[in-house]
């Protein structure tokens, strides 16, 4: 079992992110603060629902899910409604469309769930609160999030939108492209993408996070940070604040 930090913020929240390659999941408190460390294990294939609900049980048992943990928040890789998903491009749209994940956790863990595309997610752990800021994950696929003054902007999917070459954001920067075209031509399309996204939404300041982050090489920019991939559940904190997202 994980080890378990002390709070002085009362509740924990169980935090999951759903990757295209692997789930996670850490026990947080309302702050963001990991009170346990970040347990993974490799995203079963095919990925059908029932696999992979199977699969956060089990490594959900890692955990001491109690009654000071208040919730459950997930970061989900496709469009998300009402904790419904509509889209899950890296996981097979054909099995996920209209699936209530929030539904089934809840059932099955006797909590409260609440749904978030994942890049938006992890956008809740990385950003500052100031100005416009944008997060970008590049692993699997490509995923991004917008924010206005630490609010949640509607969410975008500009990884399925045209890039170069007739091909999207995704098609061009995920971990397939990355393993066909080497990481010297892969780290000049995300210059590319940096500087397309910079004119799109002007932003003040860009996370990139995602477990492909590690190869870029990027000259400095005051205004780009690379982010920790725990962001990815610190952001479930975010959920169970008044006001925030949903």
């Amino acid at each position: 079992m994980p080890t378990r930090k002390t709070s002085p913020v009362d509740g924990r929240i169980l935090a999951i992110d759903i990757g295209g390659t692997g789930l996670k999941a850490a026990l947080v408190d309302r702050r963001g603060k990991m009170l346990t460390e970040r347990l993974r294990v490799k995203t079963p294939h095919p990925s059908p629902p029932k696999t992979v609900l199977a699969e956060l049980g089990k490594l959900v048992r890692a955990f001491e899910i109690d009654s000071s943990v208040i919730g459950v928040s997930v970061g989900f890789p496709g469009v998300v409604r009402d904790g419904r998903i509509r889209t899950a491009p890296n996981l097979g749209t054909e099995r996920w469309k209209g699936f209530d994940l929030a539904g089934a956790l809840r059932r099955r863990w006797k909590k409260p769930v609440r749904v978030l595309n994942d890049a938006d997610m992890q956008g809740l752990g990385a950003i500052r609160g100031k100005g416009i800021e944008m997060v970008v994950t590049l692993g699997t696929g490509f995923g991004s999030s917008i924010f206005d003054h630490g609010r949640l902007a509607p969410h975008l999917e500009i990884s399925h939108h045209p890039f170069r070459k007739n091909q999207t954001y995704e098609e061009q920067l995920g971990n397939a492209a990355l393993e066909t075209i080497g990481k010297k031509k892969w780290n000049r399309r995300v210059r590319l993408a940096i500087d397309t996204l910079r004119v799109l939404t002007n932003f003040d300041r860009l996370y990139i996070g995602g477990g492909n982050a590690k190869h870029l090489k990027l000259e400095h920019d005051p205004d780009i940070e690379i982010v920790s991939n725990d962001c990815g559940v610190r952001g479930g904190a975010a959920l169970w604040r008044d006001g925030s997202a949903r």
